[in-house]
């Protein structure tokens, strides 16, 4: 336990290349924990405060811990184009309440390659009217990608938010195969 009476969770962390840039990985002995884009060194000082302050103890930066290994190797066949699903331990203690039901519901129910609409999600988790909400989840997902929020588009087609960037979302669905390759 901290001074402050809360327990620490052990969390390493490090940072991969991959086709949309720098990710953060995130792990505790539960499982995967956080995903960050962009993780240059502000991103990264920033997120690693956030898990800080949510998680406590001082995250550690270790590339080669086992409990970031399969979730570097599988973030890396992904991009590769060499894996589809992942199939990893997560640890759900970032996220609670309708959030934890709509992002465990887009986990196992939007395979790679699909899409499904921010009301159509919410509708699967028995909330239809609760389109707005979803959206809002997707925008707080800390566990982008291997979370696939990539994949929640608009019911006319549009592609809609992103907390990594539109560039970003789209690259991930060319990735799926769900938009076409920018051409330049």
């Amino acid at each position: 336990m901290d001074s402050d009476g809360r327990y620490e969770q052990q969390v390493v962390w490090t940072v991969v290349g991959t086709g949309v840039g720098p990710l953060l990985l995130a792990a505790t002995r539960e499982g995967l924990v956080n995903v960050v884009f962009h993780a240059t060194d502000a991103v990264r000082d920033k997120a690693l405060e956030r898990l800080r302050s949510r998680l406590g103890g001082e995250p550690v930066e270790a590339p080669d811990s086992p409990l970031l290994a399969e979730a570097i190797r599988q973030v890396e066949m992904y991009f590769a184009g060499e894996r589809h699903d992942f199939d990893l331990p997560l640890d759900w203690s970032l996220i609670s309440g309708f959030n934890r039901q709509v992002f465990r519901e887009l986990a196992s129910g939007v395979p790679y390659g699909a899409v499904v609409g921010y009301g159509d999600l919410a509708g699967r988790v028995r909330q239809p009217s609760a389109a707005q909400a979803v959206g809002v989840a997707m925008g707080s997902n800390p566990l982008p990608v291997v979370v696939p929020c990539h994949r929640v588009v608009e019911s006319d087609g549009g592609i809609g938010g992103f907390g990594g960037g539109l560039e970003t979302k789209r690259k991930l669905l060319a990735l799926e195969g769900v938009l076409p390759e920018p051409l330049f």
